[in-house]
């Protein structure tokens, strides 16, 4: 069906854990409906959503690392239409880091009785971050990169580092990317004051996309356009973007959307803890970061989001006033094709197996399965 396809009133039937056959009710004949496993005759069916930046939610931290914390993420990514994601580090003391990718990696691609969201790799967010564009990043902490560091950590996620944020103009970042894009690992640029030509040498080396545009890079500027320009000129480069309407002003997610190419826009939530809890004190690694109204600081810096990816789609149809098939699109298809598991993910195509995310009329979610099983929702 292609990307972003969606499926309204439908009718499904899984085999083994795949979808053997979609079709709308309307299309459909009375034997073939009457042997549908499912049947959502008020509803749309689209793919699983995949969120590849999250630290975290319903009150843990993904550097927690432990079965306990990484099942009450899933379960509650589950019930807003999250199928998988890759739990997402923070800049730690490197002990810290090796501790919780070691956690990390015996929970990744486990099926667990509560039947939630599945962690498919890690996204290491730091420590080769620049200073200037740290955000929260602890600045004591941040490292030069450096390909014996990154093997380290690679060791310690026993190669289950999938996605790496970068600042492509920091002394060896390049050579860095090019290491890391050599093992199979998705470099992204953030986090980062580059500017064009230190971008581009970036993209040469082998960084695909770019963290959270517009967040933590060197502003656009006439005369000195940096990161966030390149972002917007390099059609070809994927790029996230947190659509809560705080991080990014609706307007500038507009611009965005008319710069990239529909099938390169990649909506994240950059979620924390304090996503689907009360307004309090929470933790962000070792940050302690304050929760008011929906917007999350420590010292006054914009620190993750309590954005889920669902509201995320609508926020961005209503930003762009795009269609509800290009913003499901950048919730599951286009992450997974730059995450490379497009076999999967990110489609409803028959064959593949059954992620999928059931929606109102209105893109709320009803219900989330994987591999054809109901997740609690």
């Amino acid at each position: 069906m292609g990307a972003g396809a969606v499926v309204e009133y439908p009718l499904v039937t899984v085999e083994d854990g795949r979808v053997s056959l979609i079709e709308s009710l309307a299309a459909s004949d009375p034997a073939r409906a009457g042997a549908a496993t499912y049947r959502f005759p008020e509803a749309t069916l689209v793919p699983a959503y995949v969120d590849i930046h999250i630290h975290g939610c319903a009150g843990h931290d993904v550097m927690e690392a432990t079965p306990d914390a990484l099942g009450a993420i899933g379960t509650y990514l589950a019930t807003r239409g999250v199928g998988g994601y890759f739990p997402t580090t923070v800049t730690s003391p490197r002990d810290e880091t090796m501790r919780s990718l070691a956690g990390l990696t015996r929970e990744i691609g486990q099926h667990t009785e509560h039947r939630g969201a599945t962690p498919l790799g890690i996204h290491l967010e730091g420590p080769f971050l620049s200073h200037l564009k740290r955000g929260v990043h602890t600045e004591a902490l941040l490292e030069a990169p450096s390909t014996a560091l990154f093997d380290r950590f690679w060791q310690a996620a026993e190669g289950r580092i999938c996605l790496m944020t970068i600042a492509p103009e920091l002394p060896g970042a390049t050579e860095l990317i090019a290491h890391a894009t050599a093992l199979g690992v998705r470099c992204s640029m953030g986090h980062s004051n580059a500017r064009m030509c230190e971008a581009e040498a970036g993209y040469i080396a082998g960084a695909r996309s770019a963290t959270h545009t517009f967040n933590a890079m060197r502003a656009i500027d006439h005369r000195e356009p940096g990161l966030a320009a390149y972002v917007l000129d390099k059609r070809s480069l994927f790029a996230e973007i947190i659509c809560d309407g705080i991080h990014v002003d609706p307007l500038m997610v507009r611009l965005f959307c008319r710069s990239k190419n529909e099938d390169r826009i990649v909506l994240v939530t950059d979620g924390m803890s304090a996503t689907g809890m009360p307004d309090g004190t929470y933790m962000l690694g070792d940050m302690e970061v304050e929760v008011r109204d929906g917007r999350c600081s420590s010292n006054g810096i914009l620190a993750g989001s309590v954005l889920t990816l669902d509201h995320g789609v609508q926020n961005f149809i209503k930003f762009t006033g795009a269609t509800l098939s290009t913003a499901v699109a950048a919730a599951s298809h286009n992450p997974s094709r730059l995450m490379g598991i497009d076999n999967d993910w990110g489609s409803l195509d028959a064959g593949r197996k059954a992620n999928i995310t059931v929606l109102s009329s209105t893109a709320e979610v009803i219900q989330t399965f994987l591999e054809g099983r109901a997740t609690i929702a």
